[in-house]
């Protein structure tokens, strides 16, 4: 996975942001391309969407550089400490800012996390 992650639709987002539980799985090409086909068929019809969202790798190598264990304890940080700013997040797992912020940002891409805005901080939250 790279930096070149595109953001999430808005419909995505959204259920993301209600659901409790994201899938991760690992699918080959035709798999995930007959997924998103299904997908589009099935917001076509209106119909509403019945599996939990998922986030979907090519391969096992993909999904590890993606959650790494940098990236799980940001993820468990954020759901224990529940950090105000992304400057307290890098705090709290005790790395740098800079680092972190990129990390947080992908994950952002990907819909495990969310940010609320406050001013000019943004807080990592609702982790998925």
């Amino acid at each position: 996975m790279t930096d070149a992650t595109p953001p999430l639709h808005p419909v995505e987002r959204e259920q993301l942001r209600t659901e409790s539980t994201l899938v991760v799985t690992v699918k080959s090409t035709n798999e995930f391309h007959d997924d998103i086909t299904g997908g589009i068929q099935a917001l076509n019809t209106a119909s509403p969407a019945t599996s939990p969202p998922t986030l979907s790798f090519r391969s096992y190598d993909e999904l590890m550089e993606t959650l790494t264990p940098r990236a799980l304890d940001l993820i468990e940080a954020i759901r224990q400490e529940e950090p105000a700013s992304i400057d307290e997040t890098a705090r709290v797992v005790d790395r740098d800012v800079k680092n972190v912020h990129g990390e947080l940002r992908r994950l952002a891409q990907l819909g495990i996390i969310f940010f609320e805005s406050e001013g000019q901080k943004k807080a990592p939250s609702r982790v998925v």
